[in-house]
């Protein structure tokens, strides 16, 4: 006998189903079984209670066969569950917040409401475009209190953590959380702490409590405008060095990517020779490493020798 979960999660996995063939057309059972993380036997009965039901599925044998539906079917049934919404509107970070599932359902409803042209315009075009949150060479770590954190900041409670700054020691406070921002592989929690705004990076969060208190802060917010003055305003409080480095053609955009600013440029033989806005020394070291042979850095020569310095006790070490 079916509990009232188990009506629920099968009458969803039925309509997600439908949508696929909706969405797809003709799936054999290995894929759909694969897409809704069910066994073959499961979705061979759904079909059969799909097809009892009245929808109109439909197999087709031979080598290429599969499931389908019949030509001209319709379906409204395109409501979004709270988290397929949530999932939904936290786009690409959707799979960092453990929604992958929920965005996939959330977005097969989605693609049921539009029309067959317009369905298979905008689906060509995702088949073409992938967001990874992991590199070439390693996945992203695990922030171990990101659940923690993503509930305080949905339901608007406040936080105790404990926190470890960059060279500092653990400290623990308490603050009032805005919004997560998902950048450059981490996750930052926006709040404010004793009234003044705050960013904290989640892996240097050593412990989570959620305390039975709202959270002191607007009912209305744009975290992407929040986000980039902050970001500015870190950015104000280093001390910035224009560089003039040597770069090989093929690598010009990647410096450029990883300069604040290009300041000028021009073309020398097989290479680009590049003022650039760099946030210190040791990001110019750290490029001039990374770079390897692709780049010279060749001025101002306090700065020359400043790297010529780092990487002499480097090769020390590792002599």
């Amino acid at each position: 006998m079916y509990s009232w979960q188990t009506f629920l999660m099968r009458a969803d996995r039925l309509l997600s189903l439908v949508l696929l063939l909706r969405n797809r057309g003709r799936m054999s059972a290995s894929t759909l079984a694969k897409e809704l993380e069910v066994s073959e036997r499961t979705v061979l009965r759904d079909i059969d209670a799909l097809s009892t039901s009245g929808f109109p599925v439909y197999a087709e044998r031979g080598r290429n066969g599969g499931f389908a539906l019949m030509p001209g079917f319709t379906t409204d049934l395109t409501g979004l569950s709270i988290a397929e919404a949530k999932a939904l509107l936290t786009g690409e970070a959707s799979e960092s917040l453990g929604m992958a599932a929920d965005f996939a359902s959330a977005m097969r409803k989605v693609a049921a409401s539009m029309p067959d042209e317009q369905r298979r315009a905008a689906t060509t075009v995702a088949d073409r475009v992938l967001v990874r949150p992991e590199g070439w060479y390693a996945d992203p770590a695990p922030d171990e209190h990101l659940a923690a954190v993503q509930q305080a900041v949905f339901v608007g409670l406040r936080l105790r953590i404990s926190y470890a700054g960059r060279g500092r020691d653990v400290t623990e406070r308490t603050i009032d959380p805005i919004g997560l921002v998902y950048a450059a592989g981490r996750w930052y929690l926006m709040a404010t702490h004793r009234g003044k705004d705050r960013t904290y990076r989640l892996s240097r969060i050593r412990a989570v409590v959620q305390l039975d208190e709202p959270a002191h802060r607007s009912s209305v917010v744009d975290l992407a405008a929040l986000w980039a003055g902050r970001r500015e305003r870190f950015r104000s409080t280093i001390e910035l060095v224009p560089v003039v480095i040597s770069v090989s053609l093929g690598r010009r955009d990647e410096l450029a990517a990883a300069a604040i600013r290009v300041i000028d440029e021009k073309t020398v033989d097989s290479h680009i020779v590049m003022t650039v806005v760099l946030g210190d020394v040791g990001h110019v070291a750290w490029l001039a490493f990374m770079f390897g042979d692709d780049v010279e850095v060749l001025g101002p020569e306090e700065v020359r020798r400043a790297v010529a310095d780092r990487a002499r006790v480097l090769a020390a070490r590792h002599s």
